[in-house]
């Protein structure tokens, strides 16, 4: 079974039933679409698509913000047997150029928010045939602009039926692009298979039934947020795209939408945990009793986070969930919901995959050694698309080589002690800045932490901390290196810096960003 045969299924089950909500709280605006709809849609992409020349195993980008249209439109593509290339609403258009020229994309749907940044590049993209334009929700507002078509338009002329294409698993289905934190993005190509693989992970590690409800914030780019929904799309759940993150906003959508799972970066768990104890939100304004999971990943999570969210929602399943675009997603290593007495571990291998922590050899170290988390499983990418060199590096003998730098306890659970790249090396000493950052997240003063190697001439690389406090406190430098007394001298920030810290939108910390500003005041 691929997950196109999953829609159709759920189409005949559950024709009638809502699939997909997208609530826009700044504007009051809320739509939803039944199964049946959903299906019909996708047909009706896939439809268009083939009428305009593509083929299979041709690339589709897609460059839009969060909305209904975006996963019909996902779906679509694939039914097409095309592979969808899902973009970065954060790129700038020369960013946006490079992708779409990596991916060799024939078409482009792109939202309004795009508008001017395709303009500017439109030009320089011989391989783009075709933009579609996907704006207004009125199907009579045909604007759109010059050279491309309207979605609307596209709908109006296809027809609804399946198109009839055959899928193995092994066919390619989709073309993600890396997170570009260390670097740039490199386009990952994902089976039919591994698409199937994280429904069936995530589903297994949350279990999620026809009558969950599942919150849908973060970018649908990123395989977090659509992998994470995907145990959701397996039983035929509803699911609610959330277009804001202010936490009365996710508050009043649980409440509203009898929503029972969400999925939460970092900062916004901390926001709603503000929130409440500032009395910006007062939880008896809502209906909270289904909510039965709250769940985080694509970052380290502190465990001071957890135990202040479990004050304030103590029925709360909890889970932490680690992942990579280049394993489908989340899943291949996850807390466990029977876990929580190990907050601050990644976890344990999660449904169907194995991992190891590694040397430089790629020989195993010892428990309570560092080293580099290599995961294999189901959803292990194909490789990179058009780079064996890279693809060489990363996959070695079936194991995806993560650049994660970890270690494991005695009772087998992984705790995820620094990105390989972001090590701060300081006279000789590897100092892995995440657990300065879990360290500095207990002070009752802070809201967001990173921690970065600056040059040193003597030291070669000293930790400095950019540190955000929370809205309305006051910190000085002194009384947070007052407070990092409590570590090991190494260890210690030289230098703190009070700033916002960068985020991408999978809530991972914008380092090279943050070297960039910083370097100059430090050298």
């Amino acid at each position: 079974m691929t997950i196109i045969e999953i829609l159709a299924e759920n189409a005949r089950k559950y024709a009638q039933e809502t699939s997909l909500i997208e609530r826009e709280p700044a504007s009051g605006r809320r739509r939803e679409i039944t199964w049946l709809e959903f299906d019909r849609q996708a047909n009706q992409y896939a439809n268009a698509l083939i009428a305009r020349g593509v083929k299979r195993g041709d690339r589709v980008a897609i460059l839009m913000m969060n909305c209904l249209e975006w996963l019909p439109i996902y779906f679509g593509t694939l039914r097409a047997g095309a592979m969808a290339a899902p973009l970065n609403f954060r790129f700038t258009a020369e960013e946006i150029r490079k992708c779409i020229k990596a991916a060799g994309a024939k078409v482009l749907f792109y939202g309004p928010e795009f508008a001017d940044r395709i303009a500017e590049i439109r030009n320089q993209l011989d391989c783009l045939e075709r933009c579609i334009y996907v704006g207004a929700d009125s199907a009579g507002d045909l604007f759109c602009p010059a050279g491309s078509e309207n979605h609307h338009q596209l709908l109006s002329e296809a027809p609804a039926n399946d198109p009839g294409i055959a899928f193995s698993d092994q066919d390619e289905a989709a073309l993600y692009f890396s997170s570009g934190t260390t670097g740039t993005p490199k386009p990952i190509i994902l089976t039919h298979a591994n698409l199937l693989s994280a429904c069936i992970t995530e589903n297994t590690h949350h279990r999620q039934t026809h009558g969950d409800n599942f919150i849908c914030i973060p970018p649908l780019y990123h395989t977090g947020a659509k992998m994470h929904w995907f145990g959701s799309f397996l039983v035929g759940s509803r699911a609610v795209i959330l277009r804001g993150v202010k936490p009365r906003w996710i508050l009043e959508a649980v409440s509203e939408e009898r929503a029972t799972i969400v999925w939460l970066l970092v900062p916004w768990a901390q926001d709603i945990i503000d929130a409440i104890e500032s009395g910006e939100v007062d939880l008896s304004n809502y209906r909270l009793d289904q909510w039965r999971l709250m769940h985080i990943g694509a970052q380290p999570v502190p465990p001071s986070l957890i135990k202040d969210w479990l004050k304030h929602f103590p029925r709360h399943q909890y889970d932490t969930n680690y992942g990579l675009s280049e394993s489908t997603g989340p899943g291949c290593v996850h807390l466990g919901l029977a876990n929580i007495h190990k907050v601050g571990a990644i976890g344990v291998p999660g449904h169907g995959y194995e991992t190891m922590i590694v040397d430089e050899n790629g020989q195993p170290v010892p428990s309570g050694k560092v080293g580099e988390l290599i995961v294999r499983g189901p959803g292990i990418m194909k490789g990179y698309y058009n780079n064996p060199e890279a693809t060489r590096t990363a996959l070695k003998d079936g194991w995806l080589y993560t650049g994660d730098m970890c270690k494991q306890d005695a009772d087998g659970f992984i705790f995820l002690v620094d990105r390989k790249k972001d090590v701060v090396i300081s006279g000789g000493e590897n100092i892995f800045p995440v657990e300065i950052e879990d360290f500095l997240q207990a002070h009752e003063d802070i809201k967001d932490v990173a921690v970065i190697g600056m040059p040193d001439k003597r030291l070669g690389e000293i930790p400095v901390a950019i540190v955000e406090p929370k809205a309305g406190r006051s910190l000085t430098e002194a009384r947070v290196l007052e407070f990092c007394e409590a570590l090991p001298r190494y260890k210690r920030p030289r230098h703190v810096f009070f700033d916002k810290v960068p985020r991408n939108p999978t809530g991972k910390i914008e380092k090279p960003c943050l070297r960039q500003r910083f370097f100059a005041s430090v050298v």
